[in-house]
């Protein structure tokens, strides 16, 4: 048995109470919970959760929490920040094996999660990003994870540098974690259908290239390199070093000078790092 150690992992109350009746969704959490248990077939294959402990992030209506149960999980902690679907679901699933806590997934104490531990989650289009970077920037080396996420963004997670979703967001990933588009879910799966298609996505911690010292300045000097995507990388180094410097750079790495960022991989990102931190110092 994996069953590992949270502790400090959830600053969220405890559900207790069972719910009487379901809640009705709200627009405003993002609520579209999955209906279709098939469509997370590849996602938990992915995770590898028999005998494991699991963070689920928004349970929903727990389609999934039961999919995680069905799979082997020794333990599943679900946080859903809508307290009225926490005490429904504690009435729905009364397994054992289910902590259910209301807390925002945001604010979760990654960096506490043992490697051993596996995350797993349905979550909102409008704070996806924002807690898959929590998890990459927080979490250890190693960790696995698997988010529904709109399709949008699974393919920003995941392109290629050339292909029109690569991008910072892109970049800052795959510097910390290896990411792969698991399964495309129909908007037929969720109760009420959203407007868009969506998708899993796998996410495994990998040694970044960057020191934790050093990845603010990482990531600023990435998101500046994108920061208008119709613009040369030269043209957008201008706004943090004068021209001169920034074409020095780009000279040194043995790029066309009229290149754009969504042409250079993550090597290339940490090379121009590594150029640009040089040029400052002297």
């Amino acid at each position: 048995m994996r069953t590992v150690r949270v502790v400090g992992l959830l600053p969220c109350r405890p559900v207790t109470a069972p719910g009487k009746t379901d809640p009705p969704l709200r627009r405003s959490l993002g609520q579209h919970h999955l209906r279709r248990a098939e469509s997370a077939t590849p996602a938990l294959d992915f995770l590898d959760v028999s005998g494991r402990t699991v963070i689920e992030v928004g349970p929903g209506g727990g389609v999934l929490t039961r999919l995680l149960l069905k799979r082997g999980a020794s333990r599943v902690i679900a946080c859903e920040l809508d307290p009225s679907w926490a005490f429904a679901l504690r009435r729905r699933l009364t397994d054992r094996r289910v902590r259910l806590a209301i807390g925002d997934a945001c604010d979760l104490g990654y960096e506490r999660a043992p490697v051993a531990v596996r995350i797993a989650g349905n979550l909102p289009y409008n704070v996806a990003t924002r807690i898959v970077s929590r998890v990459l920037e927080r979490g250890p080396v190693g960790l696995r994870s698997a988010f529904l996420v709109q399709r949008e963004v699974a393919d920003r997670l995941t392109a290629a540098p050339g292909d029109g979703a690569y991008g910072a967001l892109t970049v800052l990933t795959q510097a910390r974690a290896a990411a792969s588009r698991l399964a495309v879910v129909m908007p037929g799966s969720f109760v009420p259908p959203p407007a868009v298609t969506s998708a899993f996505v796998g996410l495994e911690r990998i040694e970044p290239p960057i020191a934790e010292e050093e990845w603010a300045d990482f990531k600023a000097l990435v998101r500046t390199a994108f920061r208008h995507r119709r613009k040369t990388l030269l043209n957008n180094l201008v706004a943090v070093m004068d021209r001169p410097a920034a074409a020095e750079v780009i000279s040194l790495l043995g790029l066309p000078p009229k290149i754009r960022a969504e042409a250079l991989a993550l090597g290339q990102f940490v090379e121009l790092f590594r150029s640009v931190e040089l040029l400052t110092r002297i």
